[in-house]
């Protein structure tokens, strides 16, 4: 028994998941720092989350997810790709390597949910699944020297239609070295037990975790709500006042650079790994050939090939593309402007405006 081991609830007001994503990452040094062992309650709107190795463009939709207002975000921990809305509860469980090791997690949360009357166990993938196969919660890690960390989902009333749409790329779309999801059988939680609610299965995770630790002789603090506000906490004698995305409020830098790193476009996309892409289409202009490398995010050979009438217009193309981002807004700014100088030149055929548009839309939608 370790009575002198602290243990912490938290619990997120906030559906931002940079914000969340960075409250993550500081309570898991909180752990590296104090030795604490921390039960983190969390949800994010209308996002999916990558894990840190994968591609973004290969796992997500990315041009219809960012159209229909949701976000995308990268992970600290590997696995693969889920989508998170309201009807889906994040946990994540943090302690010292040596105490990570004698915690039984996965059976932890399926006790949890068990409660209600739903017969659920670990699988050989480790994931959480009903007694039929169906699973209701993946999982995964992070690791140093000082702490362990196992973060992972609860889907109680998700749309798993926004689920598919999201997440059902095509594997053959691109050739990478990243990870790729394993798409599995899911069941919202809510349709086993209807009585089941977040609030209810958040309560229920509490209840044993505290079972958990009560058995060791540790007695946790009372959960401690967080807001992207206020959020006030002993740290050792010293105060993280304001947890907060303004940076112009006192204490708040710390925290800021670690939000600033999550909702980056260089996390979120340039992280990924070297990849080629290839696309095909036919617009009324031509039909017209990609293909594209692409590193950190960022274009570093572009070949474009088309039979439009315009001569110049693939070698035009693929100079405007190299060193470009892979996102639709600079995508839009480099076609548009190598195409307007090339209608001034050579009074090209194809209407510019038209081109950038369709080009555009083409690549974004790698």
């Amino acid at each position: 028994m370790n009575s002198l081991l602290n243990a912490e609830i938290y619990i997120s007001g906030s559906v931002d998941p940079r914000f969340n994503l960075a409250l993550e990452d500081l309570l898991f040094e909180r752990t590296e720092q104090t030795g604490s062992v921390i039960m983190y309650l969390w949800q994010n709107q209308n996002t999916v989350v990558i894990g840190k190795s994968q591609n973004a463009w290969r796992e997500v939709r990315t041009e219809l997810l960012e159209q229909e207002g949701g976000t995308l975000v990268r992970r600290t921990s590997g696995g693969g790709a889920v989508f998170h809305d309201l009807g889906n509860l994040c946990f994540t469980f943090i302690a010292p390597r040596d105490e990570y090791e004698r915690i039984n997690w996965r059976e932890l949360i399926a006790q949890a949910v068990r409660s209600f009357g739903i017969d659920a166990a670990v699988n050989g993938r480790n994931d959480i699944v009903t007694s039929d196969g169906r699973k209701f919660s993946g999982n995964a890690f992070r690791f140093t020297k000082h702490a362990g960390l196992m973060h992972g989902t609860l889907l109680v009333d998700a749309d798993l239609d926004k689920m598919g749409r999201y997440l059902n790329v095509s594997p053959a779309k691109l050739e990478a070295k990243g990870v790729s999801s394993v798409r599995s059988r899911v069941v919202n939680l809510k349709e086993l037990s209807p009585a089941l609610t977040i609030t209810a299965l958040s309560d229920r995770l509490i209840e044993a975790f505290g079972q958990y630790l009560s058995e060791r002789g540790i007695v946790p603090a009372s959960p401690l709500r967080v807001n992207a506000l206020r959020t006030d906490l002993d740290s050792g004698g010293d105060t993280i006042p304001l947890w907060s995305t303004d940076p112009t409020l006192p204490g708040s830098d710390d925290f800021y650079r670690r939000y600033q790193k999550f909702a980056s476009w260089e996390w979120r996309y340039g992280e990924s790994l070297p990849f080629n892409a290839f696309v095909e289409r036919r617009f009324g202009w031509g039909t017209v050939s990609a293909e594209l490398f692409v590193e950190n995010g960022i274009i570093k050979h572009a070949a474009i090939n088309t039979d439009a009438m315009d001569a110049e217009l693939g070698e035009v193309l693929s100079n405007a593309l190299s060193g470009v981002r892979l996102s639709a807004p600079e995508l839009r700014v480099a076609l548009s402007a190598a195409l307007a100088l090339l209608s001034c030149a050579s009074g090209t055929i194809a209407i510019p405006a038209e081109v950038a548009r369709d080009m555009t839309a083409l690549l974004a939608g790698i």
